[in-house]
């Protein structure tokens, strides 16, 4: 009786997968045709719609030359990776520095609270009238001025919040002090507002003096008097500047108040424009 061989009923071990010599008809290893592959192709978005410009990396990963921008970074409205911003973002808004702003405070400081506290003061033989006229003047600040929004920025108010303290505690017969900023610093419209009330016997004198301490802090030139407005006292206006920035100061005094404003990035012919109108705004008479 004749048996089937041995190779048909012991089938050889099972090898490794997949057997040698690759797959089961397998065939030439197909490669797609550029523009038709499941993949898109370097520099496409998802979906294969072609990459905006100016996106990174840009087509097939290239780097640009040593020393040239990239592409979505400076120069081309973005930003370099790694430095925060989307490439098409644009141009951002540069935050002013607040140091610069510190120094134009520490400078009114000096000149408000210097001389011991001498600032303001009242002699006996001053008219009864116009002492009582000027025991009704009140410095504020109001919640906009000449149109622009109270900067509410920690920093800021805090220098805001220092300024009156110290004028409050170095001012002789203050009753009210004033500090504040207004404006936007990123576009460049950035004004400070610092003054004190209280009885003064000789407003020229302590005008005087106020544009003597300015001109040493703040490189004053070009000191002009100018309308002190309907609230009368005396008024000048000049340029000055700090650490590079340009500044227009208008100052004033009366006998119930001496104040002042300083408008960053401007000229003396901005904040005699807009004196009147912001004075009659931080000055009040109850």
């Amino acid at each position: 009786m004749s048996h089937p061989s041995d190779e048909h009923q012991n089938p050889p071990a099972a090898g490794p997968y997949p057997p040698s010599g690759g797959y089961p008809n397998a065939g030439p290893t197909p490669h797609p045709q550029p523009g038709v592959g499941p993949y898109p192709p370097a520099g496409a978005q998802p979906g294969g719609y072609p990459a905006p410009p100016g996106t990174y990396p840009p087509p097939g990963g290239a780097l640009p030359p040593p020393g040239q921008p990239y592409p979505g970074g400076p120069g081309f409205g973005g930003t370099e990776p790694g430095l925060g911003g989307p490439g098409l973002a644009g141009p951002q808004k540069k935050k002013f520095g607040v140091g610069k702003i510190l120094l134009v405070v520490f400078a009114v400081l000096l000149v408000l609270c210097g001389g011991g506290g001498t600032a303001i003061w009242f002699a006996v033989k001053d008219d009864v009238t116009e002492a009582v006229e000027a025991t009704r003047t009140r410095m504020i600040a109001p919640d906009t001025l000449a149109g622009r929004p109270k900067i509410t920025d920690p920093e800021l108010q805090q220098a805001a919040d220092d300024m009156v303290r110290n004028i409050e505690a170095t001012v002789s017969n203050e009753t009210s002090a004033v500090g504040a900023f207004y404006g936007d610093p990123a576009d460049r419209d950035l004004i400070m507002i610092a003054g004190a009330s209280g009885l003064m016997s000789d407003p020229k004198q302590e005008l005087d003096a106020a544009v003597q301490g300015l001109s040493a802090e703040l490189d004053l030139t070009n000191m002009t008097a100018v309308d002190p407005g309907p609230l009368g006292g005396e008024a000048r206006c000049g340029d000055g500047g700090s650490d590079g920035v340009p500044l227009g100061i208008c100052t004033w005094a009366d006998r119930g108040s001496v104040g002042l404003i300083v408008m960053f990035f401007s000229s003396r012919a901005d904040a005699q424009a807009e004196f009147v109108t912001i004075r009659s705004q931080v000055q009040q008479r109850e």
